[in-house]
């Protein structure tokens, strides 16, 4: 972690010569002075302790201690910068002088809202539970606001998405620019009649039925009520329906078939020997629809366009935002 001024105002460097002045055990408590306040090791880790996050690379690295290191550390970092910037905009708030009785208001009215909604009207029991967890009812009061403030300065600092106009040229030079992303394989709108062999029928049944089912389709049977009829898989009640699939998303035996029809046209019986996973299997496939391998065009991608760069322009208003407020605060890292 770093150790060095990154910016001087409003602060003298007083502040941080008395930290380290201090017993070693105070100066290893804190980890970042932010203008006039600190943040704590302890709320370090009590942030990580929170974060789902760090629950799940506990669970995917429960057996590699080295790489859930290695993760740990990556996300103390993300940890520390977000309390940071928590930070910076908490002093922007109350040093632009946005603090008033409004405002403390309206946090006595989230704090009555939590105790109506989550303790049965009972302050008693918010501040005992509090209790439990080590934290006082002021604590969490402060918490409260300082998520309120949080809140409230990002949505006025033009990091909200809705507030973020995109022009139908930039989402023009976006597409003719990213391709490649909007690539598609060939595919075919896919029906599927699926017939298990079952364990309680003779060898054979499977193959049996499915040829009966076939010749009912051949003599002019809609497949779709046929799906409907006599078919044990997953989408038996649209129809047998898939919808639009490419090559990958079947088994090579099927989509092998599947892409040899054209539209309107069905299959012969599939049979697929019994594996462990599953039971000998019989299939007819139609194809009611094909489509060639294509770039979707602009109208079909356009709000996915939209959404990707008011994501990136959101990000960038956040960033500009706080490097502005780094640039008056004072921030002081310890090792």
């Amino acid at each position: 972690m770093r150790r060095f001024c990154l910016f001087f105002t409003g602060l003298p460097l007083l502040l941080a010569s008395a930290a380290r002045a201090d017993t070693p055990m105070t100066v290893s408590a804190i980890n970042v002075v932010v203008a006039d306040s600190v943040i704590t090791y302890a709320e370090i880790e009590d942030g990580m302790l929170q974060s789902e996050t760090a629950q799940a690379v506990a669970r995917l690295y429960a057996t590699d201690k080295q790489e859930y290191a290695k993760a740990i550390v990556k996300l103390k970092d993300q940890e520390v910068e977000q309390q940071v910037e928590d930070k910076l905009i908490l002093h922007d708030f109350i040093t632009s002088g946005y603090v008033t009785n409004v405002l403390e208001s309206l946090i006595d009215d989230q704090i009555r809202e939590e105790v109506q909604k989550n303790y049965h009207g009972d302050r008693a029991l918010l501040i005992q539970t509090l209790h439990a967890r080590g934290k006082t009812l002021d604590a969490h009061r402060r918490e409260v606001r300082d998520g309120f403030i949080i809140r409230y300065m990002k949505y006025q600092n033009d990091s909200e998405l809705h507030k973020i106009f995109i022009s139908p040229l930039k989402i023009e030079q976006y597409y003719e620019a990213h391709q490649d992303s909007f690539k598609m394989k060939d595919q075919v709108d896919l029906r599927m009649i699926v017939i298990e062999q079952p364990s309680s029928r003779p060898a054979g049944f499977a193959s049996e039925m499915a040829g009966e089912v076939l010749a009912k389709i051949n003599a002019g049977a809609s497949f779709d009520q046929m799906a409907r009829i006599y078919s044990s898989g997953s989408q038996r009640a649209a129809g047998g329906k898939r919808g639009w699939v490419d090559r990958t998303d079947c088994r090579p035996e099927l989509s092998d078939v599947a892409f040899s029809l054209k539209a309107g046209q069905h299959s012969g019986v599939i049979k697929l020997p019994e594996t462990s996973e599953m039971p000998e299997t019989c299939y007819i496939l139609q194809v009611d629809d094909a489509r060639p391998a294509h770039v979707k065009p602009v109208a079909e991608v356009r709000q996915e366009i939209e959404v990707a760069l008011k994501t990136q322009e959101s990000k960038r208003l956040y960033e500009r935002w706080i490097h502005r407020l780094q640039k008056k605060t004072f921030v002081w890292y310890y090792q």
